[in-house]
């Protein structure tokens, strides 16, 4: 039954279609016509009771893209004034007391009874948590921030320098001036002490601690001398000293300085009651 009806439904569309008296037409026009009606009749099927095609004419609402957020969108310390988004956010007092979930009107009128500033710690809490702080306090994290940010600094360079333990004393010291210089840029220094070929290798640590030892400045080790290759090379890394090495090197400066001082003192102290006596000795002649 159901394909008998769809038969009649064809055979009614065509006959619409095509109704009228025979007219002789053109190929290239007989191909237009013929490709109108085949959409005519394709059209009358969709809108027909015995199509099943699924008429989606809503569209889809495009759902936004959700921003990326930045991890360094928090990354500084600074005072948000008086406009607070919030009307109930979580208040930690200048001294790092915890005092709870406050209506940004009683937020502002503490704000300006004790003179603070209001900075955001962190937005994804609910409710946000906010410290108040000083302007010194303020400055201070700020500086904080700073010295954080200056330590995750470029990757530390090692430079390598290589010799034997024959060189000549001119070319040691051009090689030691050229270490000094890259310690001075902050570079880290692995030297190499080779053995001298066809002579028995004899504490070549102990020999380029030496060399080291030579140097005019102040060095610091990554790892001291130690010896490879069977004994035929020695091995170290040099780094520039460290903040605390050079106010112990100072702190040493100064105590041997003291008892050199003292002795100078000493030998002043005993030569001049002699230098007295002679005076009045003089004078009495006289």
């Amino acid at each position: 039954m159901s394909a008998g009806c769809v038969r009649w439904v064809l055979s009614h569309a065509v006959r619409t279609v095509c109704g009228g008296s025979p007219v002789y037409t053109p190929p290239a026009l007989r191909f237009t016509v013929c490709s109108k009606r085949c959409n005519i009749i394709a059209a009358s099927w969709r809108r027909s009771a015995f199509s099943t095609e699924v008429h989606n004419t809503e569209q889809t609402p495009a759902t936004p893209k959700k921003k990326k957020q930045d991890p360094q969108a928090n990354a500084s310390i600074s005072s948000i004034g008086r406009k607070i988004p919030e009307r109930q956010i979580q208040v930690i007092s200048a001294t790092g007391e915890n005092l709870g979930v406050m209506h940004r009107a009683d937020v502002i009128r503490m704000m300006d009874e004790e003179g603070l500033k209001l900075v955001l710690l962190s937005e994804h809490k609910d409710p946000p948590v906010y410290q108040l702080m000083s302007g010194k306090q303020i400055h201070e994290e700020q500086l904080k921030m700073r010295e954080k940010k200056k330590a995750k600094a470029v990757p530390v360079q090692v430079k390598e320098l290589s010799f034997s333990a024959g060189i000549a004393s001119h070319d040691l010291t051009t090689k030691l001036k050229q270490v000094e210089s890259w310690l001075e840029k902050k570079h880290h220094v692995k030297i190499t002490l080779r053995a001298v070929p066809r002579e028995s290798a004899v504490n070549l640590d102990a020999t380029l601690e030496q060399i080291v030892e030579q140097m005019e400045v102040m060095v610091g080790f990554v790892s001291r001398p130690k010896v490879i290759r069977d004994g035929q090379a020695a091995v170290c890394i040099l780094r520039p000293p460290s903040a605390k090495e050079l106010s112990q090197k100072g702190k040493n400066k100064a105590a041997e300085a003291q008892p050199a001082n003292s002795t100078s003192e000493a030998a002043q102290s005993e030569t001049s009651p002699v230098g007295s006596t002679d005076t009045t000795e003089g004078s009495t002649q006289h």
